[in-house]
């Protein structure tokens, strides 16, 4: 009997991820991507002696990467080298010093990656917080272990799935039901130990009062797991995982752009790509979930109408600028948050009056302080992220007049010059997201985590309508981020698995 024949829409982390769990148990898969190279939005541009990583740039949870090459007996350092960065990045707090008030005695703070360090930094800002970090750390820990152990890889199809006597009784555990900004008020008060464990919710989708506390589980992530950098940048992963699938016989097309899903008697018959019809048992499609829908599909095989989609509460896009510099660039690390406005201004403007922010907070990424290999030398390749609402209007005059604020800011906290020895520039926005990703309204994050769009509550990673169409990436299950993402395509791939063979 022939192997079931797979195809993959889309080489992005779920996709790649999908492909090679289900090689590995016989499918015969094929993977079908529109850009002419693999990573989705892990991609990577090489410009001038300049690689920079187009999307992800944290490398975060290094247990959930380890896991998923052990699969395929096969490790991480098989295919690229980790070190992990001390301090793990830097904050820029409102400078309330005077202009000679030196550098180092501003309102900045490097998050140290050891432990004890990390403690009596808490200590030095808020006497008797190091003891109630630790509490806070303890809890974090219980819920990254129940959440992702034993959730995340729930394909969340039914609440049955979660009717486990262990899993209920967590459930009140795990705060699932309050509200992470009350949650952490509970243990500390100083506004900068508030800001320091808010940052990672940012980009979760949702303000922090709005946010469940189960994801203190992201703090612990960030505090004790640590932050990591591949050497050759986050193209490595994508790159890897590549490989691996091609190791495994996946068949990888790019320059496939995929038009149409053909459905005959509720089941996938085919897909259009590039004018050509193409055969297939299995669809999972990696590609946006709302384009795939509502582009690809007839209206009466989607599981989700337009007004679904309108009335979701996404994540944020992001305008971002890909820099070359052609001198070194002092007072950064490689990861920096510049927090020196108001974050509740900023988030009320990304979520409850989505507009262009009038004094947003920003994130700079300089890797070529940890790797020589991402700029000529003698230079410095930086990544400067604004999170922005979604479906906003993107144009030529808007990304000018933030490229001006940010490096303003950017110059006169690091105390030099940047904008005049800039050798290369490329800004990055929703109009981009929509082209290069079929991205609905632009967003960069999927959507957002919120008690009502958890697990069950996400859209389904199977069809309702189509019995061989399943659905893997940031729009369903667990969630967005590369960790998630990776995670997902093991979760549809084990659901193919037991449905197909």
């Amino acid at each position: 009997m022939s192997a079931k024949k797979v195809i993959v829409i889309g080489a992005g982390f779920s996709g790649l991820s999908a492909a090679c769990c289900l090689a590995q148990k016989g499918f015969d898969v094929t993977i079908l991507e529109k850009k002419n190279e693999t990573g989705g939005r892990g991609r990577k541009a090489d410009v001038d002696g300049f690689m920079f990583d187009m999307g992800p740039s944290w490398y975060w949870m290094p247990e959930v990467f380890e896991k998923f090459f052990n699969r395929f007996g096969k490790s991480v350092a098989d295919y690229y080298s980790l070190k992990r960065l001390s301090p793990s990045y830097r904050v820029f707090f409102k400078d309330e010093a005077s202009p000679l008030t030196p550098l180092q005695e501003r309102g900045e703070l490097d998050i140290p990656a050891e432990k004890e360090k990390l403690f009596a930094l808490f200590e030095s800002l808020e006497k008797g917080s190091s003891k109630k970090l630790e509490q806070f750390l303890a809890e974090a820990e219980y819920k990254y272990d129940k959440g992702v152990n034993e959730f995340v890889y729930k394909p969340s199809l039914s609440l049955m799935e979660f009717a486990d006597v262990d899993l209920l009784l967590s459930l009140f555990r795990l705060n699932m039901f309050s509200s992470f900004s009350k949650y952490i008020r509970k243990y500390f008060s100083h506004p900068k130990l508030l800001q320091l464990l808010e940052f990672p919710v940012l980009f979760l989708g949702a303000k922090p009062e709005n946010t469940p506390a189960l994801y203190s589980m992201m703090n612990y992530a960030d505090m004790i797991l640590g932050t990591w950098y591949p050497d050759g940048g986050m193209y490595k992963i994508a790159e890897a995982m590549t490989k691996l699938a091609e190791e495994l016989g996946v068949k990888i097309q790019t320059g496939e752009n995929v038009e149409k899903i053909n459905v005959t008697n509720g089941k996938v018959k085919s897909v259009v790509s590039n004018g050509k019809e193409i055969f297939a048992d299995i669809i999972i499609s990696g590609a946006d979930y709302n384009f795939t829908e509502q582009q690809l599909l007839d209206e009466q095989y989607r599981t989700y109408s337009a007004d679904y989609w309108e009335s979701r509460i996404m994540s944020p896009s992001a305008l971002i600028f890909y820099l070359g510099v052609n001198k070194k660039v002092d007072n950064l690390l490689h990861h920096n948050l510049f927090f020196d406005a108001d974050f509740s201004v900023h988030a009320t403007e990304i979520y409850d009056n989505p507009q262009w922010p009038s004094h947003p907070l920003f994130y700079v990424c300089c890797p070529s302080k940890t790797d020589a290999a991402v700029a000529p030398e003698g230079m410095e390749n930086l990544f400067v992220l604004i999170p922005v609402a979604v479906g906003l209007e993107d144009n030529e005059a808007t990304r000018s007049t933030y490229f001006d604020m940010v490096m303003t800011r950017l110059e006169n906290r690091t105390g030099q010059k940047i904008r005049e020895h800039i050798v290369y520039k490329k800004a990055y926005a929703h109009r981009d997201f929509i082209s290069d990703y079929n991205s609905f309204k632009g967003n960069a994050y999927g959507l957002a985590n919120t008690l009502f769009q958890t697990a069950v509550l996400k859209p389904r990673i199977k069809s309702r309508n189509v019995k061989n169409l399943f659905f893997t990436g940031q729009l369903t299950v667990p969630g967005p981020g590369v960790p998630p993402s990776i995670i997902s395509g093991q979760v549809v791939a084990a659901l193919v698995e037991q449905e197909f063979l």
